[in-house]
């Protein structure tokens, strides 16, 4: 059943107006209202409040806040408040909170330490969810129901043992299947008993110096998946419930983090009604991780529009140092996620908490409780500035014609290999090749390992070190039939229980790309070894060199420096109607900007707004029905030109924060430019 969809662009974010007396409530609509607010984010973290005790329910404060905000036309987001639990379900059920990697059982305290396994919490969470949903699924101005909050962290109990050896028997069907997969072999590890498997903490599976590392690393990789299914499990009940009572509304949690390494999001967005984020870049983040991590929301959502479900209006107050938003600043950080597909801007939060762990976080209504701080100011332009933006770019997307692979089971799988370097890191491979194309303004889709290929000119997918079977296939497919491949150094290794494939890197790959790698070489984290394409630019490798035979394919750089001097560095191979391209050490930025250059003008692709020049500025497009939003966004502190060969006939302005300037644009400033009919 289709669901109901956003009309518009919802903006506000988390109030909490059970800390506040009920006779505040009218003076800070009034300054929602004034600022152009249009939506709250209620209940978070509210089940004490609603449950003070198992036999008893109370929810007048819930109803009341409720009563008051759709009867002054907000929209509501409301949470099903089962993130942080009350004090009385640790005291009479202690299995309800983790067990920690140290074999410590949490007591009460903190927020997001209940056991997926727990009968008891599964029990009470659903219950309150069911009282939520029979009680507001009626409610016209509820738009989106938000389960719990920021999924995350393991669990190492004894139940969640019990729950592991199930969904093992379930994935492996066999004792003697799983001492294959896992090659128990190793160190004696060979079980013949189901029972005899034990959960990967410090007390058990735990290596190296600080205990973090593991023995048997298939374990601890399907620990992972376990754990994440677990959670996903949990969001599943609870989304059933509130369909029960009301199948129209859209449902979704939200994802959080860097990415989040506790879940496979790919996996999870499959039961996201909407895909939401937080996002909370820090003082240095550099933009395109920032504009990567959006990129990714939407690549969850198969390009569809998702939620900035979390962001600040002014400072965060978990950082070292929380340096205020400069003026403009948060304008165009927040038209940043708008640009890559976000249709909400939401803030946490919308009025500052006197007391606790968040009492410094940022909030539109500070503890001043003035009106005409420059924070109010400027959240009030922000959203006198969505209000006109079209309802049709709550549709738009980006139609891109290259793909970047992101893959969880990659990102814990590097983490857990032991030897070559220590430097070893998935994602931030994987940052680097989106920040070079960032850099040459050629837009992408960050897609999972089990999406659709074939839309596809290029797929890019560095350090793809774990290849599941199919997906070998599924590559090799996508070449011969003529799409083009770029792959890594680190990439074809291992298969999806971490065995190596024999035979030579990169196992399954070795088709496509031409090649085989005979040994990979750790560089000192000073060191460099010279490079040189084949068209004389010189460039440097760093973390890995894999020492490469080529078995059809041919040579796009060498080394020109230690003993495998001489020997390729950079690989092309034709395969079939395509090409796969394999990159065989970690480029410098303008390394990799050499290649994308080279190897899409070799195709003939007109993939950069600005012809492959680079600029400060972040340009990018949303489409729909055959038109096209332009965001030119400076999120710099200086002023910026708009680069000379950015062809701008076919556009007539449509927003700017300064629209006396056409050529520039003016520090933490935005232009948005729509096509002409």
């Amino acid at each position: 059943m289709e669901k109901n969809q956003l009309t518009r662009i919802l903006y506000g974010g988390d109030y909490n107006p059970e800390q506040w007396p009920e006779e505040s409530w009218d003076d800070d609509i009034k300054i929602f209202k004034d600022t152009k607010i249009n939506s709250i984010t209620i209940n978070v973290f509210s089940w004490s409040l609603l449950q003070p005790c198992e036999e008893k329910y109370d929810f007048s404060k819930l109803d009341k806040i409720i009563e008051k905000f759709s009867k002054t036309g907000f929209k509501i987001v409301i949470a099903t408040a089962t993130a942080a639990m009350p004090a009385w379900m640790f005291k009479k059920y202690p299995d309800v909170g983790r067990v920690d990697y140290q074999g410590r059982r949490h007591t009460f305290g903190q927020r997001h330490n209940f056991c997926p396994s727990s009968p008891n919490y599964q029990r009470l969470a659903n219950q309150l969810v069911d009282h939520l949903a029979q009680r507001y699924a009626t409610n016209q101005a509820i738009t989106v129901w938000h389960i719990n909050n920021e999924y995350g962290g393991y669990c190492y109990c004894d139940l969640c043992q019990k729950e592991f050896r199930k969904w093992l028997q379930k994935k492996y069907h066999s004792v003697a299947e799983l001492n294959r997969a896992w090659n128990l072999t190793f160190w004696g590890h060979t079980i013949y008993d189901w029972e005899e498997v034990v959960v990967p903490n410090e007390l058990g599976d735990a290596f190296g110096p600080e205990n973090t590392d593991t023995a048997v690393s298939g374990l601890s990789i399907d620990y992972r998946r376990f754990q994440s299914d677990s959670l996903l499990k949990l969001f599943r009940n609870e989304k059933k419930i509130i369909e029960s009572y009301d199948n129209h509304v859209l449902i979704t949690t939200n994802f959080h983090g860097t990415p989040n390494p506790d879940l496979d999001y790919f996996k999870w967005a499959k039961f996201q009604d909407i895909i939401a984020y937080d996002s909370y870049p820090t003082y240095d983040t550099p933009a395109y991780k920032t504009a990567f991590l959006y990129d990714l929301m939407c690549g969850l959502g198969h390009g569809k529009p998702f939620m900035l479900m979390e962001s600040t209006p002014s400072q965060v107050n978990w950082q070292n140092y929380s340096p205020l938003k400069r003026p403009g600043q948060l304008q165009v950080q927040e038209l940043q996620a708008i640009a890559h597909g976000a249709n909400t801007v939401q803030f946490f939060q919308l009025k500052q908490s006197i007391g606790a762990q968040e009492k410094f976080h940022g909030a539109v209504i500070a503890h001043s409780e003035k009106t005409d701080t420059r924070v109010i100011q400027e959240v009030k332009l922000l959203g006198e500035t969505l209000e006109q933006l079209s309802p049709e770019l709550l549709q738009a997307k980006k139609q891109n014609k290259i793909a970047i692979v992101f893959d969880w089971s990659n990102l814990w799988a590097v983490n857990y290999v032991a030897g070559i370097s220590k430097d070893l890191d998935y994602l931030a491979t994987v940052l680097n090749y989106y920040h070079a194309l960032y850099d040459l303004h050629v837009a992408v889709d960050v897609i999972g390992t089990d999406d659709d290929f074939s839309q596809y000119q290029f797929v890019i997918a560095p350090m793809l070190y774990m290849v599941k079977a199919d997906l070998g296939e599924k590559i090799n497919t996508f070449v011969e039939n003529g799409g083009k491949l770029v792959t890594s150094f680190f990439s074809g290794l291992v298969n999806e229980t971490d065995n190596v494939y024999l035979g030579g890197y990169p196992g399954p790959l070795k088709k496509a790309t031409g090649i085989w790698v005979e040994e990979s070489d750790a560089i000192l984290p000073d060191k460099s070894v010279k490079i040189q394409f084949t068209d004389g630019q010189a460039t440097a490798g760093n973390l890995l060199c894999d020492l490469i035979h080529l078995e059809g394919a041919s040579p796009l750089a060498q080394y020109t420096s230690e003993f495998y001097q001489g020997t390729p560095a950079i690989t092309k191979n034709v395969f079939g109607k395509g090409i796969a391209y394999y990159v065989g050490s970690n480029l410098t930025n303008d390394g990799l900007k050499h290649l994308f250059k080279s190897i899409f003008q070799a195709a003939n692709c007109s993939l950069s707004v600005t012809n492959y020049q680079p600029s400060p500025l972040e340009i990018y497009s949303r489409n729909w029905n055959n038109t096209e939003y332009m965001f030119i966004l400076n999120l710099s502190d200086s002023a910026e030109k708009i680069p000379a060969d950015l062809n701008l006939q076919n556009y007539q302005p449509y927003f700017s924060s300064n629209p006396n300037n056409s050529n520039s644009v003016e520090a933490f400033g935005v232009k948005i430019l729509i096509s002409k009919n």
